[in-house]
């Protein structure tokens, strides 16, 4: 059999552009799927402003830590002037006889924190509640801590700045409850804008 080179060659090349464009089809059908960040921004917002709505919320900040409510009816207070991080208290920690907090966390102090927390996005679409932490873990190896105001050690920055935040107002064993959005979460939630709300306890090292 004599093979017509010209025939072969036209296969070929409808072939290759065959699956070019299949390629190509898959490509477009993958990115249609992914959204950006702008879009993954956007929802962060939306179930943030959701679960908020839910809440009581204080934009101003008490000017001493003696007249922040306290308890599981308390007001989320807005920490930050952009909105990233919310703070209910729970437990103020050791108080003097005037209820201020004594025993407050000095800069580069290390501060070990046990915690719990729900994704709000998760719950915002009705995916569940995408829950984790360590509260549960008493184990030396499940013990996670930060260096307060290190903004340059990986142990501590991997965290996030909204964890920190509490301890400007509070002192060791205290107890909050937390809103971060993603921007000031947990390094590992900020590529998909991960908002959580997060229960913290705070202690000193063991040493």
């Amino acid at each position: 059999m004599i093979f017509n080179s010209k025939v072969i060659m036209t296969k070929i090349f409808k072939t290759t552009v065959f699956a070019v464009m299949l390629l190509a089809g898959m490509v477009v059908s993958s990115c249609s799927k992914t959204q950006s960040y702008s879009e993954l921004l956007r929802d962060e917002e939306h179930a943030v402003n959701w679960f908020l709505a839910q809440k009581r919320v204080e934009l101003q900040v008490p000017s001493d830590s003696i007249s922040f409510e306290t308890g599981e009816n308390a007001p989320f207070y807005k920490l930050d002037e952009d909105g990233y991080v919310y703070m209910q208290v729970i437990n103020k920690g050791e108080v003097d006889d005037n209820g201020t907090p004594t025993d407050k966390v000095k800069s580069g102090d290390q501060v070990y924190f046990r915690f719990e927390r729900k994704n709000i996005k998760y719950m915002y679409e009705n995916l569940g509640d995408a829950e984790g932490g360590n509260s549960d873990n008493l184990t030396s190896e499940a013990g996670t801590y930060f260096f307060y105001k290190n903004t340059y050690m990986q142990v501590s920055t991997q965290w996030g700045t909204g964890i920190q935040m509490p301890m400007k107002f509070f002192g060791y064993n205290c107890e909050v409850n937390l809103i971060i959005k993603s921007y000031c979460g947990f390094v590992s939630d900020q590529t998909n804008c991960d908002p959580y709300v997060l229960n913290v306890r705070y202690f000193k090292p063991e040493y």
